[in-house]
């Protein structure tokens, strides 16, 4: 009798607990951090691990002593030099875009299609953008040939062609042509990111300005730029972190022959030459805190730009 009682009375009770699970705001965000915690914590914590290992799998500190090769000092450089060109031009092109569609007179027709393409371009990478770029600019690339048959011949009889690129400096298979591609899909991750920004300037603060006496461009300067800096920092830091860790446009570009971070990790992981990959774990680390540093700096000023937009 005491044993059904008990019984009936632990059905209820597990029912209460599903029934709160279900009907709580947060049960959806269980896939995602399951995700999290299986394809981002566990790689990271087994990256870290490894790092620290020998190939008898041991402890040592020996593997992080890379850093000191000059190669890789290099490389680094070579990453954080593309990032943070990249992240610039990107930036500045993809913030006045993204004014242009949001507070300038643009047809709602073209912002709407400007939208719609960065949605696009921002996820656009990898080995079909660089086979894009080869198409296009290449040497033997189609808009190549074109600026190569504009030749004239001049008074001496030898013909001239001014705008073959190649013949100017232009190489697409240097640091110049990589941030060139990279360009392509960071301006549209600016203007996805620094859009809602834009649309949270209140016109009031506009009206307020302009009925205290001020110009727009004190409006701009003491108003909606002191509002809008964190946010473009942020956006920034967030270009500068995709950029920092692309790989795939890189090496199908350049065939490797420029040194990033992110192909040489490659290299010592999986390569035939620099073959350690218990390197290439430390080199991956030192590439994590840098992400890291980013992501906590982007969702800082995320917040503060947040609290502006709400007051």
């Amino acid at each position: 009798m005491t044993q059904t009682i008990a019984q009936s009375a632990a059905v209820p009770a597990k029912r209460g607990v599903l029934e709160s699970l279900t009907k709580s705001n947060w049960i959806g965000l269980v896939p995602f951090f399951a995700f999290i915690f299986f394809f981002l914590v566990l790689p990271s914590t087994n990256l870290l691990m490894r790092s620290f290992q020998d190939f008898d799998g041991n402890f040592t500190l020996a593997n992080y002593a890379v850093m000191k090769n000059p190669y890789v000092i290099k490389a680094y450089s070579i990453s954080l030099r593309v990032s943070v060109i990249t992240s610039l031009v990107g930036g500045v092109f993809g913030f006045f875009v993204a004014y242009a569609i949001t507070l300038g007179n643009t047809p709602r027709w073209m912002r709407n299609f400007l939208m719609t393409f960065s949605g696009l371009a921002a996820n656009f990478g990898g080995v079909p953008l660089a086979f894009s770029y080869i198409a296009t600019l290449g040497r033997t690339g189609f808009m190549t040939a074109v600026l190569k048959s504009i030749c004239y011949t001049n008074a001496a009889g030898v013909q001239v062609c001014p705008f073959n690129p190649y013949d100017n400096g232009f190489n697409l298979y240097s640091i110049g042509g990589l941030v060139l591609a990279y360009t392509y899909f960071q301006f549209p991750l600016m203007v996805l990111t620094i859009t809602p920004a834009l649309e949270g300037l209140k016109k009031d603060w506009r009206e307020a300005s302009a009925n205290l006496g001020a110009s727009p461009f004190q409006y701009w300067r003491d108003v909606a730029l002191p509002i809008l800096w964190p946010s473009i920092l942020g956006a920034t830091l967030l270009l500068f972190g995709s950029a920092f860790g692309a790989y795939a446009t890189a090496y199908a570009l350049t065939g490797g022959s420029i040194y990033l971070i992110t192909i040489l990790i490659s290299q010592q992981i999986r390569g035939d030459v620099l073959n350690n990959p218990y390197e290439g774990y430390a080199l991956a680390v030192g590439m994590v805190i840098i992400m890291g540093i980013t992501i906590l700096a982007y969702t800082i000023l995320q917040r503060q730009t947040a609290r502006w937009l709400k007051s």
